[in-house]
Order: structure tokens, then sequence, then C-alpha cells
């Protein structure tokens, strides 16, 4: 049975809408891609390109100073967090990588993470200077990860517990809070890959308790693509050393000597897109304004409703696994390649994605997959969206 949520009234989905120009020319099911973003966002950072070409790119990071720090605690609010515990990057990958190469591994050491890890993540293990020992959290069989064994894969080598929340190849949620509880019992370093969830799902990094969080700002967030952001709680912020330092994260205080900052900055660097970045704070602050609880109550209702209705399309196969199931809706359809049914899809005036083995390497292999067709919503979508789309997949 299909539980409805109404976590907004009719009025506030048609302005979402109204607000999204891009609604009104697709049905836009590729927000695990890259979101549509808000107009707001798209003029602020149009207008803040426009200033800096009239002015000069220094003369407005000066003048609008106020503006563009204001993204870390617009972030901070939004994660339950400290603005000192916010540094802004380049993407999610970048984020996460600056975690990940601060810490202090050594050849024997253990990093544990779940099956569905992301490529990117997973080949930053197998190319770590040291010899880690990678060790992957079996499933259950409906796809949730097995936390009794998580337990009894710890051992006193284990220094990292990596989790991807959602996966690129799937609408699964890991339990991220029930795996901080496990990492906080065993004093274990627990890093969150959120760069499918920020801006989809409630991010509480006190409830969460990892003591570091990546994500990006072009997916769920509906921010620029090129940002992205990254937590780090200030009780290991002292333990972590950037493995790429400059004039902006560190000062140079001797011939021979200088200091790191203390604060999370110290994984960014002093140059940056500037425009992006406003764009990003405009992005956040639209999705804060509008509340992660209810967005979240709206993804969950149109995803349930979209996987419920392709599964009555003949020839669909919905892969989607795990208890908890976000936006991203993974299929395939009889008779279609994957990258031939998304280009299809476009030409019927539908945005969606897919991807392959390559991505999530251990998780496509485990479950026999070569490819999925990836379709996520997003809050703005509407239900004659789902309906369209369904009907145009029942076509092809």
């Amino acid at each position: 049975m299909l539980i409805c949520y109404m976590a907004f009234s009719q009025n506030e989905i048609q302005r979402f809408q109204s607000e999204t120009d891009g609604t009104k020319h697709r049905i836009h099911f590729n927000n695990a891609g890259a979101s549509l973003p808000p107009n707001i966002v798209r003029d602020g950072v149009i207008d803040f390109l426009k200033e800096e070409a009239e002015l000069g790119g220094y003369e407005i990071h000066a003048e609008r100073a106020d503006e563009l720090a204001a993204v870390y605690p617009a972030i901070a609010k939004m994660l339950n967090a400290k603005s000192n515990e916010i540094a802004i990057m380049e993407n999610a990958t970048s984020a996460w990588n600056a975690v990940f190469q601060a810490l202090d591994l050594k050849d024997g050491d253990e990093v544990i993470t779940n099956q569905p890890d992301y490529a990117s993540n997973y080949l930053a293990y197998l190319n770590h200077p040291a010899d880690l020992k990678i060790k992957v959290i079996p499933n259950h069989k409906n796809g949730d990860p097995d936390l009794t064994a998580l337990e009894q894969m710890i051992t006193p080598r284990t220094k990292l517990v990596n989790i991807t929340h959602m996966p690129t190849n799937s609408g699964l949620i890991a339990p991220a809070e029930e795996i901080g509880e496990i990492c906080e019992k065993h004093g274990l370093f627990y890093l969150l890959d959120a760069c499918q969830t920020a801006g989809q799902y409630p991010l509480d990094v006190k409830r969460l308790k990892c003591h570091a969080l990546s994500a990006t700002g072009r997916k769920y967030m509906r921010g620029p693509r090129g940002t992205g952001f990254l937590f780090v709680s200030e009780k290991k912020l002292a333990d972590l050393k950037p493995y790429t330092i400059d004039l902006h994260s560190a000062i140079w205080t001797g011939p021979s000597t200088y200091e790191v900052r203390k604060d999370a900055r110290k994984f960014e660097n002093w140059e940056g897109n500037r425009a992006n970045q406003y764009g990003l704070k405009l992005a956040v602050e639209y999705a804060t304004e509008i509340g992660l609880d209810r967005i979240w109550e709206r993804v969950l209702y149109l995803s349930a409703l979209l996987r419920q209705q392709m599964a009555k399309v003949d020839g669909v196969l919905i892969h989607d696994i795990g208890s908890v199931k976000g936006g991203l809706v993974s299929f395939t359809k009889e008779g279609w390649k994957a990258q031939d049914l998304q280009n299809a899809l476009f030409e019927k005036g539908v945005n969606v994605s897919w991807n392959g083995i390559p991505n999530t390497y251990l998780d496509m292999t485990e479950r026999g997959l070569t490819a999925i067709v990836r379709a996520s919503v997003h809050y703005y979508n509407t239900e004659e969206e789902v309906e369209d789309f369904v009907k145009i997949l029942a076509t092809l």
C-alpha cells in the first residue's frame, strides 16, 4: 500500500515549478545526476559573473565578501554543525579525498566500507601509498548492510569506516545513524559519503555521529556544478593533516616554518569559483527554508509512487534494494540497452541517466547487473510527471 505524504500543498508544488524554469520544457528525472536549479540560484550565479566582468573578480570578491562567507553558516545550519567545521570544495570527491588523504594510514591498516561504495572512493583505497586491507560489510537478503557482521569485522587495525549513504546505482539508504553508533562505541573514525543524499535527506551530524561528511552541490542540493562541501568535526580537526596546502590553508611564517589553519577551511584552496560559491549558498538557503524533513517526505512519496507505477509496465524490472529507499529509482527494460533507453527517453522529453559496472563494481557484480537506468525524482516533480513518464516508458 502506498503511503500518501502530504508534505506540500498543491500551491507549494506549483510555486516550486514556477521557480524552476526547466520544468516548463522537460520531465527532469535526473536529480541524482544534476538537479534543475531554482531560478534564484541560476540568476544569482549569472548576476555575480556579470559583476565580475564589469568590475573585476577580486573587486567583487571583496565587495561581496560577507555574502560569500554566509555559505559556511548556511551549510552548518543545515547539518546541525558549526561554521568552523565546514569547508567549500570543488566537488564531493575532492571533499571526500581531503579527509581520506589526511588520515594517518599505514601498511596493514583496515578500511571498512559497504558493498555499494562509490568507485572513486574504492579507487582511492587501492591507490593509497599504504597497503590497506579493505573489508566490505555483507548485506542481508533485502540489501541492508549486516550491522552485526560489521561489528564482528572490527579489529585493532581498523582505522576507518566509510559509508556511501545512497549509492549511485539504486535507491538504497544505508542506516547511517546506526553505523555511527557502532563507530562511536568502538572509537573508529567515521566518514560518510552523502553525495547522493544531501538535499533530499535531513542530515544531522550530531545524530549521524560522523566525524566527516562529504557532499556535492549539483545533485539534490540543486546548486551549481563544480561545487561541494565538507564537514569535519572540530574534535578531529587537529588530528588531520591536509595532503596539500597553500597560502589560504596555511601561513608561511619563516624560511622553514608555517602554520596550518585550525578550522575545516584548511582543506580548501585559495582560488575558487566565487559565483558558484554564491549559488551554492542560495541553494542551501532555498532548501533550508523549505525544510529538509518535508523534502524527504515528498521524495519518499514520489519515488514510491514511481516504483509502484513502473512495476506495472511490461518488461520493466526495478533493481532497488534495502528497507529504506530514496529518490533514485534504478531499473532496466527488456530488449533495451541502458544508454539506448536513456537516449530514447531524452528524445521524448524525459531526462534520466544510466551507469554500469565500473561505477559500483562490487554491488553490480554481486547482483549480476551490467547496467541500470536511473530515474531520480525530487520534491519539485509532480504526480502528473510520474504518470506521463510511465506512459512514455510503456510505449517505447
